[in-house]
């Protein structure tokens, strides 16, 4: 029969005897107790079990300039106002780790003999509890002649270099267990452990032995168990239960009979990672050591997640007939078990290859069919990856002659077809480090014109409406990617690609007939990509979820090998909206994205431009930069989503000899995106174009403007 009585809330903590700390500083180390909000006229008179808390008078406040200091203004307004979000409720368990938290606090400070001599809980006139805690910091230490003992690798000049703590710095017993790496980690760190795990010494130790107290120094001694260097042992792995195991094993750097490298480990865990077929927040190894031996076994497990995804879609067009799209992109695809009807789950999976198949249908207007399938380790020895694919689109066009309604009978013979083939071998690169690529293709694409104006022009303004034109075209991309974290969310490293795409100077070898210079499309075009992810707000190891810092540099330029020749038409870029268009890919042109601004036409980064449907003309440079700062609400592998803000600027011109970097339409706005693997990324931003406002313009209604992302996010 129990009576459970009030329930009490703590209405004040009050910290006496704390000279040097100030008291709100002691408190935010107490992570279990917190203080209610309140919010009152007239504040109870103080009172303390170890003595009367000692509060700032307004008038003191003013005279000392009080108003500057944060800490200051709150203990003024805190028997008034309290702004609280944690609950008060008192919990014994957690107010024991509160103290011991104070402590460690205090320690990291220089104060090693300081106490928590005395602590009361008692009732205050209000009916709630005021909890009282009475500290004795003791005198303050700092660190004196650090020896070591036991070096025979390394020298005591370099290991106090890594260390990084000096005679006469403050005493912090955490930061050189720390420092010393006293609790091994495999995950990384910048310790004196890290610093010989990852030449192989897995059976370090350093343990730090106090060797003279004098005054207010302390002097200590390290003492070093190098140990010897270990191997490894076996490599097991588990929790794989559609994916091959060789698939995995072909991704790790952790080698049986190799010597053991804590980098080898952390490198093979991102690879799996970036496979994107396992839930990478439960990725995990387990080692098992063998100190009389000296080696060590590895046990890496994973848990399979879906990265498949199905893209649907359906509609009826009045006068244009059924649309829609149905595409699958098989990321864990097996060309193998084909033939094995065992394997067919509901297709056969497990090799890491990629399918794509995808078909697009807009009534008899237009229709596209899409292949593509990627071997990324083509031989199964090394990382080099194989590609094929290819497409075929008709665009037709059904416009009535009269301009209204529609004829579908014209399209029969007024269209524009266009079909494309690209191989491409890609390899990994040993140098100048292992996170670089290369990557080749051969690219062909043929355009079929029929009955079609206003597609191609010439210099002197004269239409084609039937012709063939072929791009045949080489390209190289050097890509080096270190980015950590998923790929629906990076954390943290960088992402660079530079490519040159070429096609052969057919004018300068003669070929190809001057008056129609699009039969043989040439020209030559260079792209550069930059990206930075740095995680803020946490450090390193600690638990909870982190804002992530996005940095992004974009250039690119198309030219041409005969001065005689205007620039092609083919192969230019598209600024600005976003990206979702493409023109149903009539003339290859690279989509650059600008929230905040429709497809622009003029390089005039004043100007505010008309949302153009159907440019007339690309550009041929470009430059675009990006800022985002993004915060992650969900990190689950079956939903990932996080919000974001962001900064961008970019612009167009049509020649180098009107480009300007410093001209450029600038835009801010904030965004969310939702990562589902069945159906990839969808998102939406809303921009404001800055420099969209026009002269007396109030608010933002001719300068914002909405932009969705569906499947894959636009340059």
């Amino acid at each position: 029969d129990v009576t459970k009585g009030k329930k009490y809330k703590l209405d004040n903590i009050q910290i006496f005897g704390n000279e040097t700390v100030a008291e709100d500083k002691i408190k935010k180390k107490m992570k279990g107790s917190k203080e209610m909000p309140k919010f009152t006229l007239q504040p109870a008179p103080p009172m303390g079990a170890y003595g009367t808390p000692k509060q700032i008078s307004f008038k003191e406040w003013l005279n000392n300039w009080g108003f500057l200091k944060p800490s200051e203004t709150k203990k003024v307004l805190d028997p008034y106002a309290r702004f609280k979000l944690a609950g008060a409720k008192f919990n014994q368990k957690k107010f024991i780790e509160d103290k011991e938290a104070i402590l460690e606090y205090y320690n990291s400070l220089g104060y090693r003999d300081a106490q928590i001599v005395a602590d009361t809980l008692y009732y205050n006139p209000s009916g709630n509890m005021n909890l009282d805690i009475k500290v004795d910091e003791g005198k303050k230490y700092y660190f004196g002649n650090i020896k070591w003992k036991g070096l025979t690798k390394y020298s005591d000049t370099l290991m106090n270099y890594y260390l990084g703590i000096k005679k006469g710095d403050t005493y912090n017993l955490e930061l050189l267990e720390k420092r010393l790496g006293k609790k091994l980690s495999l995950d990384g760190g910048n310790d004196i452990s890290s610093f010989y795990v990852d030449d192989g010494y897995l059976f370090f130790r350093a343990e730090p032995v106090e060797s003279a107290v004098y005054g207010d120094t302390i002097d200590y001694e390290i003492r070093v168990t190098e140990g010897p260097q270990a191997t490894i042992g076996s490599v097991s792995i588990s929790g794989n239960d559609k994916t091959k195991e060789h698939v995995i094993r072909r991704e790790l750097r952790t080698v049986p009979g190799n010597k053991f490298r804590r980098s080898d480990l952390i490198r093979s865990q991102r690879e799996i990672a970036q496979l994107n077929f396992f839930d990478q927040e439960k990725i995990g190894v387990n080692y098992e050591p063998n100190q009389e031996k000296g080696t060590v076994d590895l046990k890496y497990s994973v848990v399979e997640k879906s990265s498949d995804q199905l893209e649907l879609s359906a509609g009826w067009g009045g006068g244009i007939g059924l649309t829609g799209t149905l595409g699958v992109v098989f990321n864990n695809f097996s060309v193998k078990n084909i033939l094995k009807k065992t394997s067919w789950d509901p297709l056969p999976v497990g090799d890491g290859q990629k399918l794509s198949v995808r078909y697009q249908a807009n009534g008899k207007f237009f229709n596209s069919y899409n292949f593509s399938f990627t071997e990324p380790w083509l031989g199964g020895k090394k990382r080099n990856s194989f590609t094929v694919s290819t497409y075929n689109t008709t665009y037709r066009n059904v416009q009535s002659l009269t301009g209204l309604g529609i004829d579908k009978l014209r399209g029969d013979t007024s269209y524009l077809k266009t079909f494309g083939v690209t191989v491409a071998l890609g390899k990994q690169l040993k140098w100048p480090d292992d996170y670089f690529s290369l990557v080749t293709s051969v690219n062909y694409t043929r355009y079929n014109l029929s009955n079609y104006d206003n597609l191609f022009r010439l210099s002197n303004g004269q239409s084609l409406s039937n012709e063939k034109s072929n791009n045949f075209n080489f390209k190289v991309a050097i890509n080096r990617s270190s980015v950590t974290g998923s790929q629906s969310f990076p954390t943290g490293g960088s992402n660079f690609t530079a490519s040159a795409q070429l096609t052969p100077p057919w004018s300068l070898l003669g070929i190809g007939k001057a008056s129609n210079p699009y039969r043989l499309v040439e020209y030559h075009k260079w792209r550069f990509n930059g990206e930075w992810y740095m995680a803020l707000g946490k450090k390193k190891g600690e638990d909870g979820k982190q804002f992530v810092l996005k940095l992004a540099a974009k250039y690119g330029m198309i030219g041409r090998y005969n001065k005689d020749r205007e620039v092609s038409p083919f192969e230019r870029f598209q600024v600005g909206d976003a990206g979702l268009t493409n023109n149903f890919g009539i003339l290859g042109f690279d989509i650059i994205a600008h929230r905040g601004y429709p497809i622009y036409e003029t390089s005039n980064p004043r100007f505010n431009p008309d949302n153009v449907t159907q440019p007339t003309q690309f550009f041929t440079i470009f430059n675009k930069y990006q800022m985002e700062l993004r915060y992650p609400f969900s990190t689950n592998p079956s939903s990932t989503i996080y919000g974001l803000a962001f900064l961008e600027a970019a612009n167009g011109w049509y020649s180098a000899k009107d480009y300007n970097p410093f001209q450029l339409r600038r835009s801010a706005g904030v965004g969310m995106r939702f990562f589902l693997p069945m159906f990839g990324l969808l998102g939406f931003d809303y921009g404001i174009g800055l420099d969209r406002f026009a002269p007396g313009q109030r608010g933002f209604k001719d300068a914002a403007k909405f932009t969705f992302m569906l499947g894959f996010e636009p340059e």
